[in-house]
């Protein structure tokens, strides 16, 4: 496949990243070419003319940041797993504005997943079409017929690659299922290279692996949109035979010669590699001006799993794991990378060094990826679920930095151009507060923080150039996860806590957001004390069953020895009974799924066991 270049526009920039051009195969080196860089229509991202350059310009970053322990300046040394650091509003009474906000905006998903956005599917670790079920389990796919009384395990396909890692919090195997086809992620016992294998289904009774590339990069997000599989891959800073000080002179010493390590590098050391060849040819790595933004490599590899060894992939040079995919937008945000495999709720990376985030943004269409615009926030952007793009509109939610003051924000934003700029914004909310979850709805954001208490915020976003701050409800505890129900209901699964704001325990809460002016807790079911829910750390397990008005979410106990149960929380009205199920113990407990089919039934998977849930007890 040949490499394609984009010389007048970019219109044709394909593949996931910040960075432009496209048409390299993973797995093949990059070709010598003649043709000149690839054109960025924004002065925040440069490219490069020449590999050597490209070469030249991670080198001379990576200089700044050497000492005599080798990353970073002081005695620990940050490696590319966790990366390099560097008074109230009032509600306004907009009550004709707040009666045409809809919550009923279903984040429900035919794969079995609970997703952010309709129509983009999210990797997990099971997925389900019909009557055929997938899950992944140490390093095998399993496929389940589940049409009968009881799940029939119809195959086990051994994929050692998919094991993932053993450490909690860790990347560890997941999946996508189209066509037919599964493409399946997984993860090295370090958790610095990922293998992506594609496996036919179209006998589900004896798969078969279609291809299997292992990439030097770890995965931070993987989404369907169609028919092409999405995955943003990370590369942090190398990993390099650093000296450390002795003697009286020995920290001069070393920091000379860990310099010179880093001059020694190649880009083998800074990009994905296959085979020791990097997946990205170095025009196609697009540069950022900003010197302070994170140091390392986030490439995007795009595939059709009809034809998986046709990969393409883009790169820009800085390291981040926060990205949120709409239907037709990609957004990637720069600043301190988080720790482990992507679409952790609470994973906060930090702004860059100078109190601002950078965001870029791109076009999606079809297999296309097109890089249209960026510009930056002040504030740190804390996960995925901060960002959210309905009609032309970025709505970012927002954290104090250095550039702000001790509040938090929402923010609207438009493409101009080449530019993101700002359109609209609230400010006051939740002062020496932290944001602890965001719900976004055509018209409307949830906004939770919490210091002591929980001030839930409700924000008319219906004009985006004024974006209206309706009303507020402050409760004891928070909110981590938040789930719209429909008929002005919202359920949000987080943590019990006194008055003085220390934690007991996990909860569900329901809101009445009838009147955004005076949003109201309906009812509220507390968990024992020092549980935790699953889904304010991942949201996959929280499942809406919308006809039966019932949701189920794991709730689990203990550190060590972790008892999980199934909340089963059946809504009547504005209140809510609970029936608590003991269904897993250990750290199995972080892959139990509820998986709702379309007849009706709901299967329960676990660590060992697949088996039908009953939802009448």
């Amino acid at each position: 496949m040949s490499l394609r270049r984009i010389t007048t526009s970019i219109a044709a920039v394909t593949c996931l990243g910040v960075a432009a051009g496209v048409g390299y195969v993973v797995g093949d080196a990059p070709a010598p070419t003649t043709a000149p860089p690839i054109a960025l229509a924004n002065a925040d991202l440069t490219a490069v003319g020449s590999c050597e350059e490209l070469l030249d310009s991670y080198v001379e970053r990576a200089l700044d940041q050497v000492g005599p322990y080798g990353w970073g300046s002081g005695i620990i040394a940050f490696d590319s797993l966790g990366g390099s650091d560097a008074g109230s509003s009032s509600p306004t009474s907009g009550i004709e504005r707040a009666a045409g906000v809809s919550t009923s905006r279903s984040t429900s998903n035919e794969s079995g997943t609970n997703v952010q956005e309709v129509g983009v599917d999210e990797s997990d670790v099971v997925k389900v079409a019909g009557s055929l079920l997938l899950r992944l389990r140490e390093g095998e796919l399993l496929a389940y017929d589940v049409s009968g009384d009881e799940p029939t395990l119809l195959s086990t396909t051994a994929l050692d690659d998919a094991r993932g890692t053993d450490w909690p919090g860790g990347p560890g195997g997941e999946l996508l299922l189209v066509g037919g086809r599964a493409v399946v992620l997984g993860a090295s016992p370090d958790g610095l290279e990922t293998t992506i294998t594609t496996v036919d289904l179209s006998d589900p009774t004896s798969p078969s692996v279609v291809d299997a590339t292992t990439v030097r990069g770890r995965v931070s997000a993987a989404r369907l949109h169609g028919d092409v599989v999405r995955v943003v891959l990370v590369n942090g800073l190398p990993e390099l035979d650093f000296s450390s000080p002795d003697g009286t002179f020995g920290q001069i010493r070393a920091r000379l010669r860990n310099r010179s390590l880093v001059r020694e590098t190649t880009l083998a050391d800074w990009l994905p590699t296959v085979d020791g060849e990097p997946v990205v040819a170095c025009e196609d790595v697009a540069v950022p001006e900003d010197d302070e933004v994170p140091l390392g490599t986030t490439t995007v590899v795009a595939l059709d799993p009809a034809s998986p060894t046709d990969r393409t992939s883009t790169a820009v040079a800085t390291e981040s794991d926060t990205s949120y995919f709409s239907t037709d937008r990609f957004y990637l945000a720069g600043g301190a990378p988080a720790w482990g495999w992507g679409d952790c709720m609470n994973c906060r990376p930090g702004p860059s060094a100078g109190g601002t985030t950078p965001l870029y943004a791109f076009a999606l269409d079809g297999a296309d990826t097109t890089y249209v615009a960026s510009g930056e926030v002040e504030g740190t952007i804390a996960d995925r679920w901060s960002m959210d793009a309905v009609g032309g509109s970025l709505r970012v939610a927002v954290g104090a930095s250095s550039e702000t003051g001790n509040f938090n924000s929402v923010l609207t934003l438009r493409e101009d151009g080449s530019d993101l700029i700002e359109e609209g914004r609230v400010d006051q909310l939740g002062v020496n507060e932290e944001i602890k979850s965001v719900r976004w709805f055509d018209d409307l954001a949830i906004v939770v923080t919490f210091r002591q208490t929980d001030p839930l915020y409700a924000i008319d976003l219906s004009d985006p150039a004024a974006p209206l701050l309706l009303g507020e409800l402050k409760i004891p505890g928070f909110s981590e996860y938040l789930h719209p129900l429909g008929e002005q209901r919202l359920i949000g699964v987080g943590q019990d806590a006194s008055l003085d704001g220390v934690t007991r325990g996990a909860q569900a809460a329901l809101f009445d957001v009838t009147d955004l002016t005076a949003p109201r807790q309906l009812d509220v079911v507390r968990y024992p004390e020092q549980s935790q829910a699953g889904a304010g750390l991942d949201p996959r397990q929280f499942t809406w069953l919308p006809e039966q008005r019932i949701a189920l979410t794991v709730v689990s106990q203990g550190w060590t020895g972790t008892t999980g149960w199934v909340s089963v929380l059946s809504l009547d009205g504005g209140t809510m009974s609970n029936r608590m199920v003991e269904v897993e113990h250990g750290s199995d407990v972080a892959d139990v799924r509820l998986v709702p089919l379309a007849s009706g039934q709901v299967v329960l998977v676990t660590g060992e066991d697949v088996s039908f849930f009953s939802l009448a007890g």
